[in-house]
């Protein structure tokens, strides 16, 4: 487990186009070193300015498009094409204006897909994916992403894992059925936290005042069934990338602060 790394930008919007430029670098380094990357897309606020930055990055043509895979941490299940859908986000912000091949977005099923109105079919669909995706490399259930963004919300939650949900508790299925989220929609697919912490990088996104308690305490050793986002962690680095406001009840020295 990494112990976690605090960055804080001064807005939300400096935030989102400072991680656009981590995430190319980091990106180009990991095709340099291995010829493809992996990357797990976030919705939100500002996950989805994250990808738009990236988009008018002139930078973002150092990436080779064709050797990226993008996957999802978590999804609503709702019918494709549904402007609350996260892939219909990323898709606008970035994913339509750039070459990646079609075959290598592995979107989360939608509710009008081949699985029906049936999330727990479409959850297993998904993780079937992932398995296949891994047993040329990773030889585990999930394959070992490169960089797994997430972002945070005000109680906590990070993907579709919201506190004291069954999912939290969940220990061999790398991707399960949320019913009854408490945010809607309440019907949703998500990664668990066998999935999230296969990552070699896991990177959280979070802006915004009233998201600070809930980084506080999952940076001060709350439990993640309380706080699902202390249970998150990536195998080699785990970021904390924070405009000001989500990092005001942090204490001085655990913040880095990023240069203006």
């Amino acid at each position: 487990m990494s112990t976690p790394e605090v960055i804080v930008h001064p807005t939300a919007e400096l935030l989102a186009q400072a991680a656009a430029a981590r995430l190319v670098t980091r990106l180009v380094d990991v095709q340099a070193a291995r010829g493809s990357a992996s990357v797990v897309l976030t919705g939100g606020g500002v996950g989805t300015a994250t990808l738009a930055a990236l988009a008018a990055l002139p930078a973002r043509d150092a990436i080779d498009w064709a050797r990226l895979s993008v996957w999802w941490g978590d999804e609503r299940f709702l019918p494709s094409g549904h402007p609350d859908r996260n892939e219909t986000g990323a898709r606008a912000a970035l994913l339509d204006q750039v070459p990646v091949s079609a075959t290598s977005v592995h979107a989360m099923p939608p509710s009008d897909g081949v699985d029906g109105d049936q999330p727990e079919v479409a959850a297993e669909r998904y993780a079937a994916e992932l398995a296949a995706a891994s047993r040329s490399e990773d030889h585990g259930p999930v394959p070992t992403f490169d960089v797994l963004m997430l972002g945070v919300g005000p109680d906590g939650h990070i993907a579709s894992l919201f506190p004291e949900q069954p999912a939290l508790y969940e220990e061999e299925r790398s991707v399960v059925a949320v019913r009854g989220a408490p945010k809607p929609p309440p019907t949703r697919i998500s990664l668990t936290f066998a999935a999230i912490n296969a990552a070699r990088e896991v990177w959280f996104l979070a802006g915004g005042a009233e998201k600070a308690s809930a980084v506080r305490m999952a940076l001060s050793g709350a439990g993640p069934t309380q706080i699902p986002a202390a249970g998150a962690h990536g195998r080699q680095r785990t970021l904390w990338l924070l405009d000001r406001a989500a990092a005001k009840e942090l204490p001085p020295g655990l913040q880095r602060i990023a240069s203006p």
